[in-house]
């Protein structure tokens, strides 16, 4: 619903029930996504003011925001002081430094952490290299695309530890 853009109609079209009993469902998993798993999160954005909303999103959320990194290397930097559970990133950076070239960095240091670059240009993401992202999400962004991407990749890293655990 929300990543997609589906109406809530559509939603129903697709499973097959009325545009009540979608809305109650979307509900239902929005909650659950949410209360699925809080963790760290570091934000790396150079931009003062959106830095700030996904900061005041993600935190209502109830995960713990490390930090805020406008540069490359300062995200470096506050990963390895402290290692994030997830990372939202975008790729310019205010120093033209590399938003991919610090996520880059930070999974090799940590291995794989779930990532969600929000960025104006998503086409330079797109390229069949690595990081390609799982989620991405184009700005302009609504609060409701941050929360269900935020939630959906915490869910999944924590049902991918489970079955390594197994």
């Amino acid at each position: 619903h929300t990543v997609e853009g589906f109406s809530i109609d559509e939603v129903g079209q697709v499973m097959r029930v009325d545009p009540d009993e979608a809305q109650k469902l979307v509900e239902i998993a929005v909650d659950e996504m949410q209360r699925s798993m809080a963790g760290r999160v570091m934000i790396i954005e150079d931009e003062a003011i959106i830095a700030m909303d996904i900061h005041s999103i993600v935190s209502e959320m109830g995960h713990e925001i490390i930090g805020i990194a406008r540069t490359r290397t300062a995200a470096v930097e506050m990963g390895s002081k402290s290692r994030p559970d997830l990372i939202l990133a975008d790729i310019q950076l205010a120093d033209n430094s590399s938003g991919i070239d610090a996520v880059n960095d930070l999974l090799g240091q940590f291995g794989d952490l779930p990532v969600i670059f929000i960025t104006a240009f998503p086409e330079r993401l797109l390229t069949g290299e690595r990081p390609e992202p799982a989620f991405l999400i184009s700005k302009p962004y609504t609060e409701d695309q941050v929360r269900s991407a935020v939630s959906q990749a915490m869910f999944f890293s924590s049902t991918e530890t489970l079955k390594s655990a197994v």
